[in-house]
């Protein structure tokens, strides 16, 4: 019989290599903030699990490591609970805009629930690999051997400014041609079949345009874009109007779920969030408004896999739609929303994957897109294992003090680097 008691917990804070992608905020800085947990059994099994690494998120999870001793990785309803002892001590965070995460407002409680995640996660793992069986198992069997991924489409600059950061060769992508040519490669080099647009960057004609020019470049194949809620309500029912047949669906046009439900009440387009609803209480209004009609899902928001079945079979009650959410993150998070897409029957469209931008990570083997899909590991746990060199590597870049700015996500400032961008501030929203 295992022993299934955890013995130790380690947090590693580290820094990724991020490219200059832009967004309503700013742009992304040149490195960003993870948080890499492990969780260790009586037996000596090890667990992994991925979140945020801002401080707000750092603070809390060593408070959270702290509790965790004595506890069986098996006891995952009172491992959740052990975090309504965990005090958020940033009073800047109750309604706050995340600008990381970009999901609206703010609260301690939803601290909380993108750190349990990733305690959730690495508990799972060392559970399955002391059983022997996926994660995907453990959450009650997959329902596909693929998952689907969509192409993360940005407008970006080709190099940060000053040439910090890590180069990459991708190029400006600042006008529709520079979108296409995106979208060919991530065609050309992961088979990816449809395609999202951050969008909320430039003035709303010249988003329908890009999305206009990838609808000729890529007949048939689905099309999204997000501008984060940047537009009044009358702005976005004029690019429902001018791209309605074009958009599988209008990602948060409108910032809060009075003004999506009321561009909801305007359009046939489909509308989906993952910022006005990215918490439980979030669920009725939305919903009872018909605010959206389909919902990003994050395990990272909701408190972990667990939670994301359950808001997956809250949805399907409403008829309403369940794609999921991404980040900037790396290959532990990637397995672990694999796993639980893996296991929700009712998962209409494909998820979004920042992944083929983070060109840093810390397991053993990177995940490989094949025609823009994912097959889901049937190894013990996640199927993933720690690069203890390369987790080393990245950890020296956080304690470096050199980069000590970057400890924080803050699209802003990093846009304020930037000649031309000096005074730059966060834009209130609505932006247009």
């Amino acid at each position: 019989m295992s022993d299934l008691t955890v013995t130790d917990v380690r947090l590693t804070p580290v820094l990724i290599a991020d490219p200059p992608l832009l967004n309503v905020q700013g742009v992304h800085q040149p490195y960003t903030p993870r948080l890499v947990v492990e969780v260790v059994t009586a037996d000596g099994v090890t667990g992994v699990g991925e979140t945020y690494g801002d401080t707000k998120y750092l603070e809390p999870a060593r408070a959270y490591a702290g509790l965790l001793p004595g506890h069986s990785v098996a006891d995952l309803n009172g491992l959740a609970a052990l975090a309504q002892r965990v005090a958020v001590g940033h009073a800047r965070v109750e309604h706050a805009v995340d600008a990381a995460g970009l999901r609206g407002a703010q609260t301690a409680d939803k601290v909380r629930l993108s750190v349990v995640s990733a305690f959730e996660v690495a508990c799972l793992d060392a559970l399955g690999k002391a059983y022997g069986q996926p994660v995907h198992a453990l959450l009650g069997g997959k329902v596909r051997d693929h998952v689907e991924y969509s192409a993360y489409l940005f407008h970006r600059w080709e190099e940060h400014p000053d040439g910090a950061g890590e180069r990459d060769d991708w190029g400006a992508a600042l006008d529709p041609a520079g979108i296409v040519a995106q979208a060919r490669r991530f065609v050309r080099e992961y088979g990816f079949r449809s395609f999202k647009l951050k969008g909320g960057v430039f003035e709303p004609d010249r988003e329908i345009a890009a999305v206009r020019a990838l609808a000729e470049a890529f007949p048939g194949q689905p099309l999204r874009l997000d501008p984060n809620g940047a537009w009044t309500p009358e702005t976005s029912l004029r690019v429902a109007r001018e791209l309605e047949g074009v958009l599988e669906y209008l990602e948060d046009p409108s910032p809060g779920a009075a003004a999506m439900a009321e561009v909801s009440a305007g359009t046939d387009v489909p509308l989906a969030t993952n910022m006005c609803v990215t918490a439980v209480p979030e669920i009725r209004e939305a919903f009872l408004t018909d605010a959206v009609q389909v919902v990003l899902s994050d395990h990272h928001y909701w408190g972990g896999l667990r939670a994301t079945q359950e808001l997956a079979a809250v949805c399907h009650a409403f008829g309403v739609g369940l794609s999921m959410h991404s980040n900037t993150h790396m290959g532990i998070s990637l397995a672990a929303m694999t796993h639980v897409a893996a296991t929700v029957p009712h998962l209409g469209h494909s998820c979004d994957s920042h992944y083929p931008w983070q060109t840093e990570d810390v397991i053993t083997r990177r995940h490989t897109f094949t025609g823009g899909r994912l097959t889901v590991s049937d190894a013990p746990g996640l199927g993933v294992e720690l690069d203890r060199d390369a987790l080393g590597r990245l950890h020296a870049r956080w304690l470096d003090e050199s980069y000590a700015a970057m400890r924080e996500r803050d699209d802003a400032a990093a846009m304020r680097r930037a000649r031309g961008h000096e005074t730059w501030t966060a834009p209130g929203l609505p932006r247009w």
